[in-house]
């Protein structure tokens, strides 16, 4: 990208920010410069970058404004700071270090302009090989780290649907399966992540196509570990039903109530990978140790450098 079309990208943000609900999207046009007037106006929380002087800062960098924190792009969505959260004993997880988004596959000027603000040093790509290759990033200045993990639930839904079973009850278990499979038979994926955050990589995004469900899995796990309430990390799950535009979908001719169930994000799909992780290894902090490991010494580490003080 030419720096005038960089620079003519980043004015332009400097005058929008995003406004957002959990059942709907709003634009508004903050004064450049003055910041401070973008704020939470009932229930509804400014996201996004605006400008103030010669500075381009983020909307979030204001104490008073919650999370998630949707970084609002023409051609990705679900796209946002991992940032914001309150932990447990009152800490508060450091914005503009990690984040997560959907497919980055049709990104405008604009957006590239915009996802080079973030800084980031590494993206991770954990879609499957078939899926990256038939969308590529198109981001080219920032290394990527591809961590496949193939989709299963296609399979398994071909076989209720052969069988004329696509109850509601057959098909949760299949992504209850494929949820599970993240954390036991994907865990060398998520543990390189954390790696990653450990060894200099932030700014770091990790992506699948919807950021829904493998990403969805990453950030419920590493906020969990940095002490985020489990009632937060749902909600942060759940926010991709706001967030997601469902640019990647199923086939037209799933049924309509099976087509919805695998577009959404459930919470009970995240309780099941969390309990196939207790299951198997007895607790999370033995999961995180064993499967990512992530001993206390790396889990300290990890919580000094991504929560405040």
């Amino acid at each position: 990208m030419g720096q005038d079309a960089a620079a003519e990208a980043r004015e332009d943000l400097g005058h929008r920010a995003a406004l957002h609900r959990h059942s709907d999207l709003a634009v508004v046009q903050p004064r450049r410069g003055d910041p401070a007037r973008i704020g939470c106006q009932d229930g509804v929380h400014a996201v996004g970058l605006v400008g103030g002087g010669e500075k381009i800062g983020y909307a979030w960098d204001m104490p008073d404004i919650d999370p998630p924190h949707s970084i609002v792009l023409e051609g990705a969505s679900n796209v946002r700071d991992i940032g914001g959260y309150r932990t447990s004993d009152g800490r508060r997880v450091r914005r503009g270090l990690v984040f997560r988004s959907a497919a980055l596959a049709k990104l405008t000027e604009a957006d590239l302009a915009t996802i080079q603000a973030l800084g980031l040093r590494t993206i991770c790509d954990f879609r499957g090989a078939e899926e990256s290759g038939r969308a590529p990033t198109v981001i080219r200045d920032v290394p990527i780290v591809a961590l496949p993990i193939e989709p299963t639930v296609g399979a398994g839904l071909r076989d209720i649907l052969a069988t004329k079973e696509a109850t509601g009850e057959a098909l949760f278990a299949v992504l209850e399966r494929a949820y599970a499979a993240y954390a036991l038979s994907s865990n060398l994926q998520y543990q390189r992540l954390f790696g990653l955050l450990l060894e200099g990589g932030m700014p770091l995004l990790f992506h699948c196509s919807a950021g829904k469900d493998r990403t969805g899995f990453g950030a419920a796990m590493l906020l969990t570990m940095l002490g985020v309430p489990w009632d937060i990390v749902v909600a942060d799950f759940e926010a991709t039903n706001t967030l997601w535009r469902r640019d990647t979908v199923p086939n037209d001719d799933l049924p309509a109530s099976v087509r919805e169930s695998l577009l959404r994000a459930n919470p009970l799909l995240l309780t099941a990978a969390f309990d196939a992780a207790r299951r198997q290894y007895g607790s999370i902090d033995t999961y995180l140790a064993e499967a990512l490991d992530l001993g206390p010494t790396r889990q300290a580490r990890l919580r000094e450098l991504l929560l405040e003080a």
